[in-house]
């Protein structure tokens, strides 16, 4: 049954919404994280409304056909940053790191896109069985929220906890949890947006001088803003690496769509769905943006909305382009206060650690499981722990990959599926379930 042209209209406002609350922080983080200035932090906010309205109308269109966000990657956006805070401890300036991984998004991008053609998704679909999706939602889980708790507090500004700005952080926490648990209808599903909107408000009244005056006039349109294209060979192959295991997103997210459509994803879906990712990706290294990846987290939207057409997902995304072609509304939009959307955000992803566990729920633990299971997860998480500088006694070309515990983590839980389980003995759990 199709929904009415006024249910239609708000479903896409919704969408709207999902997509800004989703993108608006992550360029400003980047930004911050390479020290931009503001004018080029508002060009990358409004470069990526407008590619990221752009992926959701390419893939829901032409590409796997499903209204799922094509978003900016949270493993990419992980990495960018880790790499981006650790270029001191490498001995590298901020551009030649920002160049480096430009130019290892354009070739993972490259690759991505020749593996959807050669049908590699089917492949890889495989390999991901739910102790891996478990080690790596559990990993990016923990990056994000790291990430997200040090804006809170304010050590992305100092080097000391700012009590005022913490209390405020948790105190819009609080506000924007209870809304999802407690509210009701619409206004549950909408609980990212109000506590952004209100945590937005409050901050320009409790910290004035945090709330920065919008810039009207900004380039749209700029090659390499991170730097020029740089071969730090260890930084480029930790990107590629980054970009390949990225791939992971693809086929949980299409994988655990089969549920909620009520039909099994395609091989040429599966094809399609890899080679837009790859294009997107390529385009994003050019352009300074974070690479993209579908959002498993669209299915959560879908479920709570229970409006499953495309129609409102594609105005949804013509309206985010929309807003990014207009240079004020972007401008307006980028001083949202850096406390502010790490709070919602971190808010938001605790969702993951639900999604990490609903992975494992019907796996038998077995000395072998828990090996498969307990092995990557915590060596990725104590990897997280440890200072860059303990990594400098190795050989420059490994240190970023095996310094990033998300990689580590990853890559181990790959390596005990293949080497050791992979095959006839392993019991295929659908993901999710």
């Amino acid at each position: 049954m199709r929904a009415s042209l006024s249910v239609t209209l708000l479903a896409g406002f919704q969408w709207l919404f999902f997509m800004f609350a989703n993108t608006v922080v992550i360029p400003i983080s980047i930004g911050s994280a390479f020290d931009l200035e503001q004018v080029e932090i508002v060009s990358a906010i409004q470069r990526s409304f407008i590619l990221t309205g752009l992926a959701c109308v390419l893939q829901g269109w032409i590409g796997h056909k499903l209204p799922l966000m094509e978003g900016q990657s949270g493993l990419w956006w992980g990495v960018i940053l880790s790499l981006a805070g650790t270029a001191d401890a490498l001995g590298m300036e901020l551009t030649t790191v920002g160049g480096s991984i430009a130019v290892g998004a354009m070739i993972s991008g490259a690759l991505v896109a020749v593996f959807g053609l050669l049908g590699i998704g089917e492949l890889l679909k495989k390999w991901f069985t739910p102790a891996v999706m478990f080690v790596f939602l559990l990993l990016l889980a923990n990056q994000l929220i790291s990430i997200f708790l040090k804006g809170m507090i304010g050590l992305n500004e100092g080097s000391v906890i700012d009590m005022k700005m913490a209390g405020f952080s948790f105190l819009l926490a609080t506000f924007t949890i209870l809304i999802h648990v407690k509210g009701k209808g619409i206004i549950s599903r909408l609980n990212l947006l109000i506590g952004m909107v209100a945590g937005w408000m409050a901050s320009s009244f409790f910290f004035p001088s945090e709330t920065e005056e919008a810039i009207h006039t900004t380039p749209f349109l700029q090659w390499f803003p991170w730097g020029e294209p740089t071969l730090e060979w260890g930084i480029v192959l930790t990107v590629i690496m980054a970009g390949l295991l990225n791939t992971t997103n693809t086929v949980a997210t299409l994988k655990e769509s089969e549920d909620l459509f009520g039909k099994v994803t395609t091989r040429f879906q599966y094809k399609s769905s890899f080679f837009l990712t790859g294009i997107l990706t390529t385009l994003s290294g050019m352009l300074g943006l974070v690479p993209f990846a579908p959002y498993a987290s669209s299915l959560g939207f879908l479920q709570s909305t229970g409006i499953r057409e495309r129609t409102p997902f594609f105005l949804g995304a013509a309206l985010f382009i929309i807003l990014g072609l207009s240079p004020s509304l972007t401008a307006f939009f980028s001083t949202i206060p850096h406390s502010v959307g790490n709070t919602v955000l971190f808010v938001a992803y605790l969702q993951l650690f639900r999604s990490s566990l609903r992975n494992i729920e019907g796996l038998s633990f077995e000395p072998k499981t828990v090996y498969r299971v307990a092995l990557p997860a915590l060596v990725g998480l104590a990897v997280m722990t440890f200072p860059v500088t303990v990594f400098t006694p190795l050989p420059e070309l490994v240190q970023p990959l095996l310094s990033n515990g998300l990689l580590m983590g990853i890559l181990s839980a790959l390596i005990l599926e293949l080497f050791y389980w992979f095959g006839p003995r392993i019991k295929h759990l659908p993901i999710g379930k």
